[in-house]
């Protein structure tokens, strides 16, 4: 048995980008939760068949976890929203996690700058 290929080549790739894209206009301009503050949204995944997005965000004031909550529950919202601006057969449900590259980004640069002053006082 043969595996049909998709017909556009990276179309997950695509339609995880146009979901970025959506849902930073929608949670920006729609979404009235205050416990939803500046969110960033960083990356999309979209599974194969398109039925579940892993959104990962990012929180520039605000509880990460309060937020992550407030998306989760809004998610329903959210996927309203997107069902209408994108042209798929099936829009994926959301799951919203918070993104914690940046975290550890600035642990890893600071142990970095520690090791290189801790050298430099050696030598």
């Amino acid at each position: 048995m043969a595996i049909k290929k998709s017909s556009t080549p990276n179309r997950g790739f695509k339609v995880a980008d146009q979901i970025q894209r959506d849902l930073s206009e929608l949670i920006a301009r729609e979404l009235k939760d205050p416990r939803v503050g500046m969110v960033t949204i960083q990356a999309v995944e979209v599974t194969p068949d398109y039925a579940h997005a892993k959104v990962f965000f990012s929180v520039l004031v605000g509880d990460p976890e309060q937020c992550e909550l407030a998306l989760n529950q809004a998610a329903g919202f959210l996927r309203n929203g997107l069902f209408k601006r994108l042209h798929i057969h099936t829009v994926p449900t959301l799951h919203f996690h918070f993104d914690r590259t940046l975290e550890h980004a600035a642990d890893m640069n600071a142990l970095i700058a520690k090791a290189v002053s801790s050298r430099a006082k050696e030598d």
